[in-house]
C-alpha cells in the first residue's frame, strides 16, 4: 500500500516545523510529542560566507557577489530528458539568489524561440509562478537551478515546439564555506590564505588569553633576505637569510636576536668625509670604532643611526678607520663599560664566542672567537 500524502505531510510538518524525527502517525504522536531531534543538515561548503554583501534590491548588472542574468540577457534552459516532455528545465547553474534576500530576486520565466535569449523578454511569453488558473504553476528551485511545472498541466495555450524556457534572475558568486565572517579568507586543505593583497591575519585572544601551538615539533617563521624585509611592525619577527640570524622589529629598526657575530667595516679618511655607510644596522651600544688603532669615544667623537656612522670631525687623509659591529640578541654595553680583566684573570673565564673584554695588561679590547682571544687593532 502506498504511503498517503497525509503521512508525507506529517513527516514534513515534524521535520521542518519541529526539527524532530517522525516515529509514529499523527493520531498516535503529535509533533510536539516527538522527542528525537532531527535538525536539517547544513553543509559547510554551501554556506554563503558573503551573504551579507547581497544587496536587498537586485542590481541591474553583475556587482560584487551577485551575478545578474537580466531580462535583456536571460539564461536559456535545457529540457530534462528524463522527465515528461517540457515538464522540467535546467539552467545548468546552481546557487541562485532567492526572494528571501528581497522580492526583486524573484525569477522571471519566459518561453521563447530557442537560441534567441536577447528577445525572450520582449517577444516571448512570460509565465508566472501562480499559473493561469489552469493548474499550470511553476516552481524554481533556487539551489539546484531547476524549473519545474509543478501542477498537472503545462502553461495554458503555450506551444513548446522549437522553443526553450528562459530565466532572468541572479546567482550568488561569492565565497562559500565557514571559518570567518568577513569573507577575507580562503581555506584549502590545511592552508589559510587571505583573499586580498597585503591583508593581515589577526588572532586576538580575549582578556589575558594567549596563542599556543600545541605540538612538539617546531614553528617556521617567515624567511627572506635583508632586501625582502617587509614594512616593520613592532614585534614582527623573521629569519634573515642574508645574516643567517633571527631578527625582530623593535618599533624603529630591525635588530638581531639569537646567536652572535661581529662585522668589520674598514674605511679610509680623506679629510672631508664625516658620514660612512656600515654593512649592518648598529647603535652606539654595539660598535667599537678605532682610527689608526686608537679606540674612539662614542658621542664625543662619533654618532650612529641605522647604518650611518657619522664623525664629529672628518678623519684625516690616510687615517685607517675600523668599525666592529657586535649584533646579537641583546645590545652590548658601550666600550667604556666593558669589564676589565688582566690577562691571567681573563684566562680564568669561561668565555663564549662574541664575548668582549678590556685587557688591562695589554690595554686592548679583545673579543673571544673560536677558542682564542683576538685583539681589536
Amino acid at each position: 500500500m502506498a504511503i498517503t500524502d497525509t503521512q508525507k505531510v506529517d513527516y514534513l510538518w515534524k521535520k521542518l516545523g519541529y526539527a524532530a524525527t517522525k516515529t509514529d502517525t499523527n493520531a498516535n504522536k503529535k509533533a510536539p510529542n516527538e522527542a528525537i531531534a532531527s535538525p536539517l543538515q547544513l553543509r559547510a561548503d554551501k554556506v554563503m560566507k558573503d551573504a551579507s554583501s547581497i544587496p536587498g534590491t537586485q542590481p541591474a548588472s553583475t556587482t560584487g557577489v551577485v551575478t545578474v542574468y537580466p531580462t535583456s540577457a536571460p539564461i536559456e534552459c535545457t529540457a530534462d530528458g528524463t522527465s515528461t516532455a517540457n515538464r522540467t528545465w535546467k539552467t545548468g547553474q546552481t546557487d541562485w539568489i532567492s526572494p528571501e534576500f528581497g522580492s526583486t530576486y524573484q525569477a522571471k520565466v519566459y518561453i521563447h524561440t530557442s537560441s534567441d535569449a536577447g528577445n525572450a523578454a520582449g517577444s516571448g511569453t512570460q509565465v508566472f509562478a501562480t499559473g493561469s488558473g489552469n493548474d499550470d504553476e511553476w516552481f524554481f528551485d533556487y539551489q539546484s537551478g531547476v524549473l519545474h511545472f509543478i501542477g498537472d498541466n503545462l502553461p495554458n495555450g503555450v506551444s513548446f515546439t522549437g522553443k526553450s524556457v528562459y530565466i532572468a534572475a541572479s546567482r550568488y558568486s561569492g565565497t562559500f564555506g565557514v571559518g570567518g565572517d568577513t569573507g577575507a579568507f580562503t581555506f584549502t586543505d590545511n592552508r589559510l590564505q587571505t583573499t586580498s593583497t597585503n591583508e593581515e591575519i589577526i588572532i586576538e585572544p580575549a582578556g589575558t588569553g594567549y596563542v599556543a601551538i600545541d605540538a612538539n615539533s617546531g614553528l617556521i617563521v617567515p624567511v627572506g633576505t635583508t632586501g625582502e624585509r617587509p614594512n616593520g611592525q613592532t614585534g614582527m619577527m623573521r629569519f634573515n637569510t642574508s645574516t643567517s640570524l633571527m631578527e625582530v622589529y623593535n618599533g624603529t629598526s630591525w635588530v638581531n636576536v639569537g646567536g652572535s657575530t661581529v662585522t668589520l667595516d674598514e674605511f679610509d679618511g680623506d679629510d672631508s668625509t664625516t658620514a660612512f655607510s656600515l654593512s649592518q644596522t648598529a647603535s652606539v651600544a654595539s660598535l667599537i670604532v678605532s682610527i689608526n688603532g686608537t679606540v674612539q669615544e662614542a658621542t664625543n667623537t662619533y654618532t650612529v643611526s641605522g647604518t650611518t656612522l657619522t664623525f664629529n670631525e672628518a678623519p684625516a687623509t690616510g687615517d685607517k678607520i675600523q668599525v666592529r659591529n657586535f649584533f646579537s640578541g641583546s645590545e652590548l654595553q658601550p666600550a667604556s663599560k666593558f669589564q676589565s680583566y688582566t690577562t691571567s684573570a681573563r684566562d680564568a673565564l669561561s668565555p663564549s664566542n662574541g664575548d668582549v673584554v678590556y685587557n688591562s695588561t695589554t690595554h686592548k679590547f679583545q673579543g673571544y672567537a673560536n677558542g682564542v682571544w683576538v685583539d681589536f687593532h
